[in-house]
């Protein structure tokens, strides 16, 4: 099966760019109220995962919490504990489960390594879900 199939696009993906300020991050993951979102670079590679522990744990270890202070921190300072693995938009479905098992989004890099958009684990339990329970994929709608 191809994995493009549970893509969501880059386009509707909330993500942080490595020149974003701290506070940029911080208010971004707020407004859309995610635990992890992916970094990219301008140029659209994928950088790694930020998460709200990383930011908790570098405005803790690295900086006196001031929030104008943070309008100056590039997140690229804040130690990240680890990094969501990507896929190539090639990868078969069990490369997919594989990071999924442990990730709440896949990222998806094309072949040059530029991000064209995550899969979540969501996505992949609702299609098995449906899959194997036909006409009861109006229980996941709501979630």
């Amino acid at each position: 099966m191809n994995i493009l199939f549970f893509i969501t696009p880059k386009s509707e993906v909330a993500c942080v760019y490595e020149e974003d300020s701290l506070r940029q991050a911080l208010e971004r993951m707020e407004f859309h109220q995610y635990s992890s979102v992916p970094m990219l670079s301008r140029g659209g590679e994928y950088v790694g995962t930020l998460t709200e522990g990383d930011l908790l744990w570098g405005i803790k270890n690295q900086y006196n919490l001031n929030l104008r202070e943070a309008e100056s921190i590039p997140v690229t300072t804040i130690r990240r504990r680890m990094d969501n693995l990507p896929v190539n938009a090639k990868a078969d479905m069990e490369d997919l489960i594989d990071k999924a098992l442990n990730q709440n989004f896949v990222p998806v890099v094309d072949d040059r390594g530029y991000f064209i958009g995550i899969i979540t684990r969501k996505d992949i339990i609702r299609y098995f879900y449906e899959k194997k329970m036909p006409g009861h994929d109006k229980i996941l709608v709501q979630a």
